[in-house]
């Protein structure tokens, strides 16, 4: 198998589209909207069923979950190479730093803190309370880092998928705010930080295949 003979940006626009579009219309709610009208008008609004599936959609973002599909990927031959490896590694790693220095450094309170634990909140029992370090979400970078590595690695005839890995991050971006975990601002804030961190890194390793891996260690 050749290797292709001129390097570009490798992008999804199914996914990348619809993210900028997110970010506009998030810059504009976030403008025209306080945080506690976006957090109320996202949690109040509950079923015990959207309470199940809510609890459950939020755990695409957690690192066990996330580290768990990649893994899983070795088993297609494709996959099986370095150059997947490290650019999984980096794509999902570097991103989760950052979130986490940003968390340390803001260390913003959450909603059920903010609130001193207003009763109009909305908080099944079995949810943890969680308090600090709010800023930015990592659930929400987690996901939207991960989905969009997964839209990147599609074939072209595939690619339309990243739309649906566009909705499933945006639906865990949702799930934060519903289960009273966080603030519009703050998934906003970790799954633009997440997109554009992913992009970039798997853009160098895109650009840097040819000079660190093999043929045979380097799938197109």
């Amino acid at each position: 198998m050749q290797l292709r003979k001129k390097w570009y940006i490798s992008y999804n626009p199914y996914f990348l589209f619809p993210c900028l579009a997110w970010a506009i219309a998030g810059a504009i709610l976030l403008t025209c909207y306080s945080a506690k009208d976006l957090f109320y008008a996202i949690n109040s609004r509950h079923t015990e069923f959207a309470d199940v599936i809510m609890d459950k959609i939020t755990w695409l973002g957690e690192g066990l979950v996330i580290t768990a599909i990649l893994i899983s990927l070795f088993a297609f031959a494709r996959f099986r190479n370095w150059w997947y490896f490290f650019t999984a590694l980096l794509c999902n790693i570097i991103p989760f730093f950052a979130e986490q220095g940003l968390k340390s450094y803001y260390d913003s309170p959450r909603p059920v803190n903010y609130f001193h634990h207003a009763a109009w909140i909305h908080r099944a029992a079995n949810w943890p309370e969680l308090l600090y370090r709010g800023y930015p979400s990592g659930h929400s970078e987690g996901a939207t880092c991960f989905l969009c590595f997964l839209s990147l690695l599609l074939p072209v005839r595939y690619r339309a998928f990243g739309f649906l890995f566009f909705l499933l991050a945006l639906t865990v971006c949702y799930s934060r705010v519903y289960l009273a975990a966080h603030f519009f601002e703050d998934v906003y804030a970790g799954s633009i930080l997440g997109t554009v961190m992913c992009v970039l890194i798997y853009s160098a390793m895109d650009f840097l295949g040819n000079r660190l891996f093999s043929k045979k260690e380097r799938f197109i």
